[in-house]
């Protein structure tokens, strides 16, 4: 059995979210690594100016001891996973109260469990448990003791899989129903991003552990050649274009006029001004990379209320980068026009005095491991449909790169031989149930994920409107309709999962 270790418990936490970012990891256009999911504003906040709004939901912030490795015999140090629970609502076992589990992203489980208020809001009307197990090798969930030493090779790192994540949930969850006298109780997955796509693996993988899963904005079809690989920018791009189509050109054409204007004698001095960037720009690369990172969150934080998710944003923050972008005096320069719009993500407080392009100069992080191993999503740009520079996607490059960063050659074919991707439909509808797939078309991540209900019980739930897993966003008094009738139908189908298994229950019982 397990060991579990109870930290000072925090009965209220407080949404610490970022109003600037002074810092940013700046990641090429060309793409080393797949584009980052969420994990870059998971982090502990160090860097970032905060406002501090109090919600009240309950938990306590606890530790179980996980096997490094779930697939060997090898005797390998265990490594303390952090999680969080609240029982506050749970109606206990006797009553067969549910328990919500949401699975842990690329990044620290606090931010998370702040940024998924449905969760915690619709807990008392389930009566349920609610537990956010954190990912390995993020956040608290280090192995070896320390970052520097888990992250120290490609060794130490070889434990970070999909895989393992699963089996670490898996484990503790059984362990957490045995000590809660809770064997009978179901279990129902919730996960957003790449939290969602564990949400719904694990519910392939190991559907005796848990009910059904909910996986928002969850692209599991972001491989191989399942999707084609400009799908991720030209959604990006067709978000800009739907609001103006002066904006999408000026947006398309500053890329030639950046290095146009990097290659004249003062040039990278000349960007460094025109951007405000706190150091000088070693390369138009560089600017490249901050540019099109703050368009693609864009797009996945396209809200149409005001928000603080990524960054301090207003509502259809799009909508005002075009205004601002397409609003100057004529006469204005492009990149001129550019920095206007952009600072709509990076200083819509107005608060930064200038900008860090890049605060990881080695780019090692555990998503880029992950990455270079198995999460191997092909991104190109379509010189036709994209607002981006046109590039395809490079394979050998991209081995390369990984070769050079881990000593590691990926697998591109390992997570749908693992997980499936190919044929989805098919295979859902043989193997697969009780999983909604929740997108928002104006999200870039939903071109990879499952858009069509493939049976009565894997459905797909698609918002014209909706932006990078909405739906698990705490409410607000600005919710659109559509929001709230999309949220009311997960319940439902929620409800209808725990009424179904307690009726299976009842009818073992009763043989």
């Amino acid at each position: 059995m397990g060991e579990h270790r109870l930290r000072l418990s925090t009965l209220v936490f407080a949404v610490a979210v970022a109003i600037i970012v002074l810092s940013y990891s700046a990641q090429p256009l060309a793409l080393k690594h797949s584009p980052r999911l969420l994990g870059k504003f998971a982090v502990a906040s160090s860097t970032r100016s905060q406002r501090v709004q109090p919600l009240q939901f309950r938990y306590e912030t606890r530790y179980f001891q996980q096997r490094l490795d779930h697939f060997s015999f090898s005797e390998l140090p265990t490594f303390p996973q952090r999680y969080l629970i609240s029982t506050e609502h749970w109606v206990g076992p006797q009553r067969l109260g549910p328990i919500f589990l949401y699975c842990g992203n690329e990044g620290d489980i606090e931010w998370f469990a702040q940024n998924t208020g449905f969760v915690w809001e619709i807990a008392p009307q389930f009566g349920a448990m609610v537990v956010f197990p954190e990912h390995r090798y993020y956040g608290e969930s280090v192995p070896y003791g320390s970052t520097q030493e888990a992250y120290k090779n490609a060794t130490t790192l070889s434990y970070l899989t999909a895989e393992q994540a699963l089996a670490d949930f898996s484990v503790l969850i059984t362990d957490l129903k045995q000590n809660f006298s809770a064997k009978d109780c179901p279990v129902v997955l919730f996960g957003g991003s790449y939290g969602g796509m564990l949400a719904a693996w694990m519910r392939l993988k190991y559907p005796h552990i848990a009910v059904g899963a909910l996986a928002s904005s969850a692209p599991i079809l972001q491989f191989e050649d399942i999707v084609p690989p400009e799908t991720f920018y030209d959604i990006v791009s067709n978000d800009f274009k739907r609001e103006s189509v002066t904006c999408f050109n000026y947006i398309k054409q500053s890329w030639d006029e950046i290095i146009a204007t990097g290659q004249t004698n003062n040039g990278l001095e000349l960007l460094t001004k025109t951007f405000n960037l706190c150091q000088k720009l070693k390369s138009t690369g560089d600017l490249y990379g901050w540019l099109e990172s703050a368009y693609s969150y864009l797009a996945m934080a396209n809200y149409p209320y005001p928000s603080e998710f990524l960054m301090a944003l207003p509502g259809h923050p799009i909508k005002e980068v075009c205004r601002r972008i397409d609003g100057v005096p004529a006469g204005t320069s492009i990149l001129e026009r550019i920095y206007e719009g952009v600072n709509v993500y990076y200083n819509y407080t107005a608060e930064a005095k200038c900008f860090e392009l890049d605060d990881d100069p080695h780019g090692m992080s555990g998503w880029n491991w992950q990455a270079c191993t198995q999460m191997v999503m092909p991104m190109s740009s379509n010189k036709e449909s994209s607002m981006f520079p046109p590039y395809e996607y490079n394979y050998t490059s991209f081995q390369e790169q990984c070769l050079k960063d881990f000593g590691v050659k990926p697998r591109p074919k390992w997570i749908t031989t693992e997980f499936g991707g190919h044929n989805i439909h098919a295979t859902l509808k043989k193997f697969g149930s009780n999983i909604i797939f929740s997108n928002g078309l104006l999200d870039p991540w939903s071109g990879g994920s499952v858009l069509e209900n493939i049976s009565e019980s894997v459905v797909s739930l698609v918002t014209e409107e909706g932006a990078h897993h909405i739906d698990l966003r705490p409410s607000t008094q600005n919710d659109p309709d559509w929001l709230v009738e999309l949220r009311e139908t997960q319940i439902k189908i929620i409800e209808g999962w725990i009424s179904d298994y307690h009726k299976k229950n009842e009818a073992i019982f009763d043989m």
